[in-house]
């Protein structure tokens, strides 16, 4: 099913549904076919919310963690969202932590899911092999537990990136500012309910990063997917959106009671 691109200001998004905002924040090379299943299954109970993250637009100087949170605080404002839900894969899920940390007012709870911000394995000590398609297609594989999710788009869309320099140059950055904007010990200051959802074959970030998310976020709970790698809500997306739907309604519960 294809969404609509909506516009506000220098705003691009998806928006669908009704009700508290599920805000989804895509990794490094994400795009918003990451999400299709998410959006299907919960535009019928939330506004499912997907900003594209302006990956390749910010210049080199902000082209970094912190800077990407910025663009997310400014879209929030701008949109007006509150009881936000805001969900971030691998290096979304880091934007997301920062976000939460920096402005937690308007966060009703936090979903995170093969999230940098602790330790994260990258495209690999030689990236990025420019030209070498073969190289681009294994490295992308690596992301899932079964190869042939990396579809022949999905590898023609990386490999793209990286053979443009300039996009190739901010990859590298962002990915170095994932790596020194390490989260730890501020991780004990989230005050929202939190959800871990990780894949047991996550080679990028392994599962014991999702345990030291839990031990350190206060208010946690982890779910591990057998057979999943990096991305679980592309990989195993009828599992993902049960677990998560569960966690959501747990709250709502819990708010009425």
């Amino acid at each position: 099913m294809n969404y609509e691109i909506k516009q506000l200001d220098k705003f691009k998004y998806i928006e669908e549904g009704q009700g508290e905002p599920l805000i989804l924040l895509h990794g490094l090379f994400g795009a918003l076919s990451n999400f299709k299943d998410l959006i299907e299954y919960f535009r019928h109970h939330y506004r499912v919310v997907v900003p594209m993250l302006p990956l390749f637009d910010l210049d080199l100087l902000h082209t970094s963690v912190g800077g990407l949170q910025k663009f997310v605080h400014k879209f929030v404002e701008a949109k007006g969202y509150n009881d936000i839900h805001l969900l971030g894969n691998s290096l979304g899920g880091h934007v997301a932590l920062v976000h939460v940390l920096k402005h937690p007012e308007k966060i009703k709870s936090l979903i995170l899911t093969g999230s940098s911000g602790l330790f994260e394995n990258g495209m690999g000590d030689t990236y990025p092999k420019r030209g070498d398609y073969e190289y681009i297609r294994k490295k992308t594989e690596l992301t899932f537990y079964d190869p042939a999710t990396a579809t022949k788009e999905l590898v023609d869309e990386v490999y793209g990136i990286v053979n443009n320099r300039l996009k190739a140059i901010k990859i590298i950055a962002l990915a170095k500012s994932a790596i020194r904007n390490n989260l730890g010990d501020e991780l004990q200051q989230i005050k929202q309910p939190t959800l871990l959802i990780w894949g047991n074959n996550d080679t990028i970030t392994p599962p014991f990063v999702a345990k030291e998310f839990n031990k350190l976020i206060p208010h946690s709970e982890l779910h591990f997917i057998d057979k999943c790698g990096h991305a679980p809500m592309m990989e195993v997306p009828d599992e993902f959106n049960k677990i998560l739907h569960g966690f959501l309604t747990k709250l709502k519960q819990t708010v009425t009671v």
